[in-house]
């Protein structure tokens, strides 16, 4: 369906809706633009790894590319802690400062910055 007739079609029918009603049917328009998170062989699993190992070790700057559960997103980190056994890395926004973790299952990408 073409998102302008769904849009002017909302715009018809969302004042006669309350407002819970609407955000329930924005949540299922966005579960529609879904992107599902492929699946990396070994070749690339080795890769990532390899960067975020190199990252860690040298102390280089790296932009995570992850799937967040329905799309992707970026962010530009430093990797602080590797934990293998667990499956996640610990990271330093660069911008931010902030302290965050990844599942390394969710990462798509990891790019030296």
């Amino acid at each position: 369906m073409d998102n302008r007739n769904r849009d002017r079609g909302t715009l018809k029918w969302t004042s006669l809706m309350l407002p819970e009603h609407v955000e329930m049917i924005k949540q299922v328009w966005k579960e529609d633009e879904r992107i599902e998170k492929p699946i990396l062989d070994e070749q690339q699993w080795e890769e990532i790894g390899f960067k975020l190992q190199r990252a860690l070790t040298d102390n280089l700057p790296v932009e995570i590319r992850f799937h967040n559960g329905f799309d992707y997103s970026d962010e530009k980190v430093k990797v602080v802690h590797l934990d293998p056994q667990n499956r996640k890395i610990k990271c330093i926004g660069l911008q931010d400062k902030l302290h965050t973790s990844f599942q390394v299952d969710d990462i798509m990408d990891v790019h030296i910055i």
